[in-house]
């Protein structure tokens, strides 16, 4: 009886971990097309980006007047206003991926208050519900928060918003600096959290224009097009940062789902022999109990 109730609890468990294992593949395979389609639509945003800067070698001659944002009143002195935005994921099954941002995040914030910004009003925003989940779990308190795609990658539709919505800010005067934390993408097997300021603006790079483009007429006011200009490099900039951190994402969970359905397909091999090697047993003490019952061992012991 406690062969036959071992065997049904074997099956159970093999019951059980077949009918996760196709879910696994799938998540697998999921992650996997994700991640792939995160770094190819990544490549193409620093495409852009190269041809949107190869513009400036062109455009600075004609600018004459520096563009600087008003300050606030000297009479209306107030201490700094700093957005640090944590980018993290909209759901789990990724690891560490969230936690290593929140660590990262924490000891920014702590550089901050060390390097002249101890009485600044530092906002903490998150990017992916899972992250303002874990933020909260965690006791920090999350001023702004923003969900991103359950299974679709980030768009620029995305980016244009927040972009725009931080430049708003900043040219209101609501805020001085905003810095972005994120995991960016090594490997197939590493991240890394980063920090990326992106208000103020820092000046881009301005490469050498790779193709021969003849000298531009520019029928326009040229700090109109050069405030234009960072206004997209901003937005492709904070593009380029989602699918960095999407990468990342889906390459770390696709590692997860790997290593689960190796683990599972182990666990049936191994479930498979015990369930054969009980059933063997049971076979095996059966026939005795009959051999038993029928005096036939009894016969040949005499």
């Amino acid at each position: 009886m406690a062969g036959q109730e071992g065997i049904e609890e074997i099956k159970t468990r093999l019951s059980n971990i077949r009918s996760v294992e196709p879910i696994l593949g799938a998540m697998r395979t999921i992650s996997l097309g994700s991640w792939q389609a995160a770094l190819k639509r990544k490549g193409l945003v620093v495409e852009y980006t190269q041809r949107l800067l190869a513009l400036l070698p062109w455009l600075a001659p004609m600018l004459h007047v520096r563009h600087r944002r008003q300050r606030r009143s000297p009479r209306e002195p107030s201490p700094p206003a700093i957005s640090v935005v944590a980018i993290g994921t909209q759901r789990g099954l990724c690891g560490a991926f969230n936690s290593s941002v929140i660590r990262y995040a924490e000891a920014e914030l702590e550089r901050l208050q060390v390097h002249g910004a101890r009485d600044a009003q530092v906002e903490l925003c998150a990017l992916g519900a899972r992250m303002a989940r874990m933020l909260a779990y965690q006791g920090h308190t999350v001023d702004r928060s923003w969900p991103l795609p359950m299974s679709a990658l980030p768009t620029n539709e995305l980016a244009n918003e927040l972009t725009h919505a931080w430049l708003g800010r900043y040219e209101a005067r609501e805020l001085d600096a905003v810095y972005l934390i994120y995991n960016t993408y090594r490997n197939s097997t590493l991240y890394e959290p980063v920090t990326v300021r992106l208000i103020p603006p820092p000046i881009p790079s301005s490469p050498e224009a790779s193709e021969p483009w003849s000298k531009p007429y520019v029928d326009t006011d040229p700090m109109s097009l050069y405030t234009r200009l960072i206004v997209l490099w901003a937005t492709t900039e904070v593009y380029r940062i989602l699918l960095d951190s999407a990468a990342a994402e889906h390459s770390a969970r696709y590692q997860l789902m790997e290593g689960a359905a190796q683990n599972s397909s182990r666990l049936i091999d191994e479930l498979t022999l015990a369930l054969q090697s009980a059933r063997q047993h049971a076979i095996t003490s059966e026939m005795q109990e009959l051999a038993a019952g029928a005096g036939l061992l009894g016969s040949q012991e005499a």
